[in-house]
This record gives C-alpha cells, structure tokens and sequence, in this order.
C-alpha cells in the first residue's frame, strides 16, 4: 500500500514538474512546441493561459500604483516611454517590419525592433506576420482580428491570448527571416522586456537616491514606467484593431470597413488614419492630407534628414485625390 501511495506522489511530482517546465519554456521560448502538440490551426479559439501569463502579470501590476503613489517625475517618466516605444511600434514594427516603406541599415532595424519589444507585444517577425495577414483578409472571415466579423472584446485583446494566434507565421515573412538577430529576438520576445524592467528599476534607484525630497522611490518609478506605461501602450495599439474598424470616416473605398479618426491618430502618433492605410499601406505616411496629425512620419522624416533612414515611399497623387 505505502508503495502504491508513494508510487502515486511521485507521478503527481512529475506531472507537476512537467507542466511546470513546458509552462516556462513556453514563455521563454515562443516557437516552443511539445513533441506531441497538434497543429494550432487546428485549435479552437481558446485561451492559452501558459502563453497569456505575461499578459495577466502586466495588468496586475499595474494595481501597485495604490501602494506606490504618484510623483510629478514618474508620471513624465511614463508618458515619454510610452511616446519612444510608441514610435518605436509604429514607425518599425508597423511601417517599417510590416510594410517595408522605407530601408534603414541592419543595426538600425535590429535597435528598433528591440526597442518595440519592450512594449511586451511580443516579437518583430510575429508582429509584422500577423499584420500582413490582417491586411490580406481584412475584415473577411480569416482576419484573426476583425471587430466587424467578431465584436469589439475579441478584436481588442481576445485574439491575443487565442493558441491558435501564437506561431509565427515565418512563411509569410520570407524578406525577415533571412536575419538571425531578428529571429532569435522574435523567438526569444520576454527577454527584452526583463532586461527593460531591470533598466526602470535601476533608474528608480538612482533618482530616488538623486532626489530623497520629490516623493519619488525606486518601486514607484518602476510600476509607473514598466507596468502603467507599457499596459497603456499596449491598449493604444489595440485601439486600431478594435476601433479603426468600426469608429470614425471612410474617405475610400476600400474591401474593409477601416476608418480616419483623428483621436486614434493622436493616441497612436499617427496610426488613426487607417482608412488611408488600407487604401495605400505602401506609404510611409498616413496622415495622407497636410492637416493629418501623424507625428511617427514627421520623426521619420527627421530619422532621414540624419541619414538613418532612406528612400522613404510617398503618397501617389492620384490617391491622394482619389474620391470614394
């Protein structure tokens, strides 16, 4: 009988040993498969909770803030991170990774993939893979993301935690994957944001240590500039997914129901004008008339004034007076 009994923790140790490894390589290692896993597209639309942890970590954290407090230099603090990676997002991850509408150097493009994945969006390659299936099926039945087809809770962060969304679809995105640096940080996608969550802390440190007389401390630096600021910029950015479907104006036709919205495009830096995106995502501006707010082209424009970036493409005249 004790033999049976002990026979029977030890399976459980190892069941539990087991699940906890693959839960950790899962969230170290995004393209980790077990030997014996089905195809993800063949899943149902279910919540991977293993893959969805960070996710549920960075929401959480942001409750600290009742402990933590407020301080004048936190709060700017965040938002010029969240205005950096929100740049970062949009002129590489979506303009540049995406869309390809300008050429930069290889050490450029590998700066500012990193610096997009400290927003915890996960990695480049994903990023730009997803996307260019978004605009392949906008709006039709395959688009994982379409608010029109599933509703606005789904398209805003559902899709995110789905199994059958995690794979990268390396096939879609044969002009990346010739980077290896690229692909190890697509592969590797929670290293970034540890390493940038180390960075705050030591920041925290050393202004609490600068300035004992502003408030300010090295916990409350850190949920401000990790948790708050990067849980922000992740919603901005699924605002267009769940929004800019569905809220705003339809200056072209297009086959979707993208849309302009001058609020998007201040949350975003530019992103909002979506129905022009739609109608030519081969440029590297959005904000297609003069009036556009659309600050990520204006710093593209500065990027290659200083030669950092080139051969940015533009807006054909003829849709620019297109009419629908």
């Amino acid at each position: 009988m004790d033999t049976i009994k002990n026979g029977n923790r030890g399976t459980r140790f190892h069941r539990i040993y087991r699940v906890s490894v693959t839960t950790f390589r899962q969230w170290l290692d995004s393209d980790f498969r077990r030997e014996d896993s089905p195809d993800p597209a063949t899943l149902p639309e279910r919540v991977d909770w293993q893959r969805t942890l960070p996710f549920i970590f960075l929401h959480l954290g942001c409750l600290a803030v009742i402990w933590v407090g407020f301080s004048w230099i936190s709060f700017f603090a965040a938002v010029l991170l969240y205005l950096i990676r929100m740049f970062a997002i949009t002129a590489f991850y979506h303009r540049y990774f995406s869309h390809r509408t300008f050429r930069t150097s290889r050490f450029m493009q590998l700066l500012f993939a990193a610096l997009g994945n400290s927003s915890m969006q996960r990695g480049p390659l994903w990023w730009a893979a997803t996307h260019r299936h978004h605009h392949k099926h906008a709006d039709h039945e395959e688009d994982v993301h379409s608010p029109v087809i599933s509703g606005f809770f789904w398209s805003h962060i559902g899709w995110l935690t789905s199994m059958k969304n995690f794979p990268t679809a390396y096939k879609s995105i044969p002009d990346l994957t010739k980077y290896r640096e690229l692909v190890f940080l697509n592969r590797y996608d929670q290293t970034v944001p540890f390493i940038y969550g180390l960075i705050m802390l030591a920041m925290g440190w050393f202004l609490e240590y600068l300035f004992p007389d502003t408030g300010i401390t090295i916990w409350q630096f850190f949920v401000w500039t990790f948790f708050i600021s990067t849980t922000v910029l992740l919603h901005g950015t699924l605002f267009i997914n769940s929004l800019a479907h569905v809220w705003g104006k339809r200056r072209y036709h297009t086959d979707d129901d993208s849309r302009n919205s001058l609020l998007l495009a201040i949350i975003t830096l530019g992103e909002g004008w979506h129905n022009n995106h739609h109608r030519y995502p081969h440029s590297t501006r959005q904000g297609f008339k003069w009036w556009e707010f659309d600050p990520t082209y204006m710093g593209l424009m500065m990027l290659s004034w200083c030669g950092i970036i080139w051969d940015l493409k533009p807006v054909p005249k003829r849709i620019i007076n297109e009419r629908r």
